[in-house]
């Protein structure tokens, strides 16, 4: 699940560097809109995404 949450965090952080350096919004114009449903979906599971990358901030840290 953290895999997924880095994964889904950093796509989200590209496309709002995209966004702010180039007005160039990578999810909407791949997906149909800002306002399509797939688009929706996927900035909805990046921000779950996001919110879930919280929790490795008060995480004990185990080294193998």
């Amino acid at each position: 699940m953290d895999t997924a949450a880095l994964i889904l965090t950093i796509i989200g952080a590209i496309n709002w560097g995209l966004v702010g350096f180039a007005k160039f919004d990578l999810v909407a114009w791949l997906c149909g809109g800002q306002t399509a449903l797939i688009s929706r979906i996927i900035y909805a599971l990046v921000g779950l995404a996001g919110l879930w990358c919280i929790t490795l901030l008060f995480r004990k840290h185990e080294e193998h």
